[in-house]
This record gives C-alpha cells, structure tokens and sequence, in this order.
C-alpha cells in the first residue's frame, strides 16, 4: 500500500484550486495511511487463544501436566503476538466498526486541527481517506450543511469508496473534488477571492 506520489498531490492540489475558483466554499484533502496501530487486538486474539486452545487440547487428551500447559500456553501468546502483527492478518482480526469508529474520530481530529471550524460563513469541507480502513468521509460545516442535503455527499462517498478499495485513490480524489465542486458552486457560489486555508493534500504517514 503506498500513498499518492508527489505529481499526484500535485494534482489533487490543483483540483481543490480549481474547485475554489468556483465556491466560496474551503476545501482540505487529508489522506491518512491507517486510522490507528491497533496494538492491542493482536495481543488480545493472541491471549485468548493461548488460553482456550491448549486448555481444550489438554482437557481432550490429558497430554500437559500443570507446568507444560504454562510453558505451551506463553508459547502459543508468544508466537500469535508477533503472526498477528502481520498487516495482512492484522486487518482481518479487526472488527470493521473498531476501524470505521478509529478514522471517523481521526476524520473529526483533523477537521478541528486543520482550522476548517474557523472559516468565514462557516463553509469549510474536509475530504478525508484512511487507506487501510478503506475509509472514506466528507464532513461539512454549517454553513454547507445548512444549503446541502448530506444525501448528496453520501453518494459521492460511496463511490470514492468504491476506488479506494480498488486501488484507485489519486483517480477518487479528483472525481470527489469535481463532483464536490458541481455542488458547492450552485448552492455555496463565489462571491469574493480568498482562500483560507491551504489547498495542498495533507497526507499522514
């Protein structure tokens, strides 16, 4: 998995500009490689296995006496702690409402950090992209909220997640700006130049 290259930042950046020529609208892009480590889940799979699995062999088959089934019991925590760390088996041991509730708080994190609460007419919008979550989240302040329906950027969203999971980011960004921009120039239009706050993409390693 590997984030946008420097040419495709470069045009997600010129997209936004574009976009804002159109809109008195403020749009940040944040694309984020993984909403969290998740640390913790592959040592708790590991310690409930290693509890269960050799507790059960042993009541089946009486194989370990006390000692051994301490010693095969840290063994197996041991091993899976480290297998389980491996991001292709990570991902699968982590409940997907565990990773969409970790970038959806990342999402609101930045939407704070990146200012998008302090502009005029509160008309700020934050795409924002969790790659290995495959993520996707557009939040919108008052002031865009208030003129339109969340319906329309549901929609937008569920086809950006669609090129997320297909690999297809870079691509997804500049169809979510344009179809963002189609909206906000009809119901947020220019009315003055300004641009608030940065166009580039914020990318979080």
């Amino acid at each position: 998995m590997t984030l946008l290259t420097k040419t495709e930042q470069d045009q997600v950046a010129a997209a936004i500009n574009a976009v804002e020529q159109e809109t008195d609208a403020e749009l940040v892009t944040v694309l984020a490689r993984q909403a969290d480590n998740y640390a913790y889940i592959p040592l708790v799979w590991a310690g409930i296995v290693a509890l269960l699995l050799p507790g059960l062999i042993n009541y089946f088959t009486e194989w370990f006496g006390v000692h051994t089934l301490l010693l095969v019991q840290w063994g197996v925590f041991l091993v899976l702690g480290v297998l389980f760390r491996i991001p292709t088996i990570n991902t699968v041991l982590i409940p997907r409402h565990v990773r969409y509730w970790r970038a959806a708080n990342l999402a609101r994190r930045h939407f704070l950090e990146q200012n998008l609460h302090h502009t005029k007419d509160s008309t700020g919008v934050l795409i924002f992209v969790s790659e290995a979550e495959r993520y996707v989240e557009i939040l919108v302040d008052q002031g865009i909220s208030a003129k339109v329906d969340n319906k329309v950027w549901e929609d937008i969203v569920e086809h950006f997640t669609r090129q997320v999971r297909e690999g297809n980011t870079c691509q997804g960004f500049l169809d979510c700006i344009e179809a963002c921009g189609k909206h906000l120039k009809e119901q947020v239009p220019a009315t003055h130049e300004r641009n608030q706050l940065p166009n580039h993409l914020v990318v979080l390693p």
